[in-house]
């Protein structure tokens, strides 16, 4: 639309050169401008996460009640760029569409928490916004459960009533099922913790008047319907995936049980030898400190947590056991606070989800603006000072972190890859079907547009089994077994990496020690694709090779 349209009008949108690159390699053509997909795709990217800034300047300005407090947001965000966003270095991420919406999704949240009478405009744009956070992204649902446990919290210990929560759940629900149609019968929607928690709640809310004939004290009542939450959505969850047979999210489970135990299977390993899926660093803390960014969240925290105990000795001290008629005020600031604590979780757990904690704490820092919290200081002291007096302390740190982001510049190139591409282009059948690590496979996909049996895409039980069959080639497994396999699945091509056979992240993490875990038989032998580096046959024919691919095809008999 975008070309036609600047054609129509007659404006250039892309200027193209060729590159000589000598060293016998073929001349390149290389192109800049919109009109060039690839460049039209990373710059919508880059201007949907500029947006996303100018979110964040709304968001902390209306959470803090400051124009300044926007300006804390915006600037922590930037001192902290590494730790908030991968999107520079790899704009076609998931996440890249996805995290967006949710910074406009939990802006609205704050607004309807925040509004005493609530409009149909609010709930709808906070339906859209779900919408559009859960499409792109798997990992969406998780997030919003963690939203969705905050909000229950804050609506247990008498932050918000029950007809607004009522409200917020029924759009998560209706968002929920517009995406399971969008997504084409997405049954892992439908299975997930996030629909059975959203059932759960709404479950809670309809027989809270007949909790609240139990004569028990206002903590027990608290601690009944937290409990009837946590077992319900587990229990449900349980009895859904059986009943539909959904087993394509079972390895989250799998993975934060290895978090907390011994637990090891092939498809947890995967994930846990990945640096970004490891425990949170121990330098990212100190990070946080140098810019100042966490002990300023803390400060933050605290002051929540004092209004919180504060309002929770009144409440336990009447030990009432019928509607509590007065509503504790500022139940978006709990939210934040309890939203927080979620994030802080899941960071620690898996490094990559400080995608959610960074942005977070950058926001919960603009309420160092914030006159019910900090109203005692800014009536001693100018608010405009002690803020500036803070992002000039902070700004120390940031500006030298900025500009080690600016200082980073380089160019892609990979021959071998090239190499490899053009090889199948020209020198195999378009129906050929090729296997091999998923990385690869993406590539051989997008690039050669031939058929793969196993991508990138994780978040389905039989892509799952399928890759596993084909990692089978770094196991210790005999090369016909591996070979009959790859047969079942139509292979024609393996594409073999032999650096995949002998790098290791960390003790434990080698392909072959993975499959020692999954397959204690054959510990001890020599790893399959050792010996196929050495010698192909009588398996496998070697077709193509180079210094970092080796392509292998499958001898059928």
């Amino acid at each position: 639309m975008y070309t036609k349209i600047m054609d129509l009008i007659g404006i250039q949108t892309k200027i193209c050169w060729t590159v000589t690159r000598g060293e016998g390699l073929s001349p390149i053509e290389s192109c800049e401008g919109l009109g060039d997909p690839a460049c039209f795709y990373v710059a919508v990217i880059f201007f949907l996460n500029g947006l996303m800034m100018a979110l964040f300047y709304i968001y902390g300005t209306y959470l803090s009640g400051s124009r300044l407090g926007g300006l804390v947001t915006v600037l922590c965000f930037f001192f902290n760029h590494g730790e908030c966003t991968r999107v520079m270095w790899t704009p076609p991420l998931r996440e890249s569409f996805s995290y967006p919406f949710l910074v406009l999704q939990m802006l609205l949240v704050t607004h309807i928490l925040r509004a005493t009478k609530l409009y149909r405009g609010s709930l709808i744009a906070l339906c859209v916004s779900n919408i559009f956070f859960i499409l792109p992204w798997q990992f969406a649902q998780f997030v919003l459960l963690t939203q969705i446990a905050s909000l229950f919290a804050v609506y247990v210990v008498g932050y918000i009533d029950v007809c607004k929560l009522q409200k917020i759940i029924y759009m998560h629900m209706i968002s929920l099922a517009l995406c399971f149609v969008l997504m084409f019968g997405n049954s892992m929607l439908l299975t997930s913790y996030y629909a059975s928690s959203l059932v759960i709640i709404w479950a809670v809310l309809a027989v809270k008047p007949h909790l609240l004939k139990i004569n028990v004290s206002e903590l027990s009542l608290w601690i009944i319907q937290g409990c009837f939450w946590l077992f319900g959505t587990i229990i449900l969850k349980y009895l859904t995936s059986k009943i539909f047979g959904i087993a394509d999210d079972a390895h989250i489970g799998n993975l934060l049980t290895s978090k907390f135990f011994s637990y090891k299977d092939f498809d947890t390993l995967l994930y846990t030898c990945a640096a970004e899926f490891d425990f949170m660093e121990k330098e990212t803390p100190l990070r946080y400190t140098k810019t100042l960014l966490l002990p300023v969240v803390l400060v933050v925290f605290i002051a929540i947590v004092r209004k919180i105990i504060s309002d929770m000795r009144s409440a336990l001290a009447k030990q009432q056991t019928h509607i509590r008629k007065h509503q504790f005020d500022h139940g978006e600031l709990v939210y934040h606070a309890l939203q927080l604590l979620a994030y802080a979780a899941l960071g620690i757990l898996i490094m990559r989800l400080k995608l959610f904690l960074t942005p977070h704490m950058c926001v919960t820092a603009s309420l160092i603006c914030s006159r019910q919290l900090f109203g005692w200081l800014f009536c001693k002291a100018h608010p405009g000072a002690v803020v500036f007096a803070v992002l000039a302390a902070m700004s120390i740190q940031g500006s030298a972190n900025l500009q080690t982001q600016w200082n980073i510049v380089g160019e892609f190139s990979n021959l071998p890859q090239e190499e490899l591409i053009e090889w199948i282009k020209y020198s195999t059948k378009p129906d050929a079907v090729f296997a091999g690590a998923m990385p690869t496979m993406a590539s051989v996909k997008l690039s050669a547009l031939r058929p793969v049996v196993n991508h990138p895409h994780y978040e389905d039980a039989g892509l799952r089994a399928r890759t596993k069959i084909v990692y089978s080639m770094y196991s210790r497994k005999a090369a016909e077994e591996v070979k009959q396999q790859l047969i079942k699945l139509k292979v024609n091509y393996y594409i073999l990496e032999e650096s995949w056979c002998v790098r290791r992240s960390k003790p434990g993490c080698s392909m072959p020690e993975i499959w020692d875990v999954e397959d204690p038989a054959n510990a001890g032998k020599t790893p399959l694709c050792n010996l196929l580096v050495k010698e192909s046959r009588p398996h496998f024919t070697t077709v193509f090779q180079n210094s970092v691919y080796k392509v292998l095809e499958v001898i059928k008999e």
